[in-house]
């Protein structure tokens, strides 16, 4: 069974306490902004209360910090909310880990020996449709991105829009990465299929089966499915991205694009409030019972330093031997950060958006930003 929601009263945790002097918080997001990120907002919950603070740029030609509660593009933190309905799921008894995902799958002829642990864990081996790097760093191209592509392809392309099967079908009809159950590798394609798969178990659709058995019961009214809308709900800071043409450096402004390109991989609007409401939840034992929590926080080998991964989420030793339960997740534009303790006595959440570059050039800063605010929170 599940464990019931509906008698959980979160305002205490949406309140918080008066917020406490944290200046060393203060200093580590600034940090952060002058290694090249416009702006940043940040939000701790620990054992001496809520701190919320920002600091940069909402915007490039502006003056002021992205507002403490703006609307953010949170990128691949949308897995674990994906991972945590499929185990709803699997608390009721409508599906089971180790079924076959391809029994709730009709159509795909997806392999039989792919389990839905397999899918939640990306351990099922089907190609990413965002693209992958052959073993000799060849790009094997994907879904247009605005890394597998040029970026005028992707700049004009930004508010079209993709269904699920699309994406799927585009995956399955590529050579699998390995056999199933074989490695781990990450690819966005696992959690469209997840996504499918609900969809099929329960006969709703994705956003609805999400919005009953986790925002609603929780009361995250401005955690968002956009499906295929590209506007960003007000107050938010502004994303950017910037190419190179005929020898000039252009810069578009990009806060509107259509997600759907990342369904269900990476396409959900949140709050940095909302996240740590979920987070706290999640760890705290509100959506899942301790048997199948424990199965989500069980890691497997990544082949990232400190880096594994369960079931949505990875799971992070710290230099200190500390364990973190994270996802991170950014889109062109935008980044988010989501991590906490697995007791949920503390949690970190964060929202970032910035000038974003063919050329990747901040994905290493991202990573560097990621870890000082481990080193200063955890």
């Amino acid at each position: 069974m599940t464990t019931p929601l509906s008698d959980r009263n979160e305002s205490a945790q949406r309140t918080g306490a008066a917020r406490p002097d944290r200046p060393e918080l203060q200093r580590v997001i600034e940090e952060i902004v002058e290694s090249g990120f416009l702006g940043v907002s940040l939000r701790v919950r620990d054992q001496r209360g809520e701190w919320v603070g920002s600091t940069g740029k909402a915007e490039l030609d502006g003056s002021a910090a992205p507002p403490v509660d703006a609307y953010a593009r949170i990128g691949s933190t949308t897995k674990t909310f994906a991972a945590a309905l499929v185990l709803r799921l699997v608390a009721e008894g409508r599906i089971g880990l180790d079924t076959r995902a391809a029994d709730h799958l009709p159509g795909f002829d997806l392999d039989e020996r792919i389990t839905v642990r397999m899918l939640l864990q990306h351990t099922s081996g089907v190609f990413n449709f965002t693209g992958e790097f052959d073993d000799d760093g060849t790009l094997i191209p994907g879904v247009t991105t605005p890394y597998g592509a040029t970026a005028e392809e992707w700049l004009d392309g930004r508010l079209e829009s993709t269904r699920p099967e699309e994406l799927v079908r585009l995956a399955l009809s590529k050579p699998p990465r390995f056999e199933p159950g074989e490695k781990w590798s990450y690819a966005n394609t696992n959690y469209v299929l997840a996504r499918l798969m609900v969809e099929n178990i329960t006969g709703r659709t994705f956003p609805e089966e999400m919005r009953r058995q986790i925002l609603g019961p929780l009361g995250l009214m401005d955690t968002i499915l956009p499906e295929d809308s590209p506007e960003l709900p007000a107050p938010h800071a502004r994303g950017y991205f910037r190419y190179e043409k005929d020898g000039v450096q252009k810069t578009v402004d990009i806060t509107r694009q259509n997600p759907s390109w990342l369904c269900t991989g990476g396409d959900m609007i949140s709050t940095t409030e909302d996240l740590a409401v979920f987070m706290s939840a999640l760890a705290g034992g509100r959506l899942l019972p301790p048997e199948l929590l424990e199965e989500m926080f069980t890691p497997m080998p990544t082949g990232i330093p400190s880096m594994d991964y369960g079931l949505g989420v990875f799971v992070q030793e710290t230099e200190n031997g500390a364990t973190i339960i994270n996802h991170n997740g950014g889109v062109p534009g935008y980044a988010a950060m989501m991590s906490g303790t697995p007791d949920g006595s503390t949690i970190l959440t964060a929202a970032v958006n910035y000038v974003d570059d063919p050329d990747l050039t901040m994905a290493a800063h991202g990573q560097e930003a990621y870890q000082k605010l481990v080193r200063a929170v955890f």
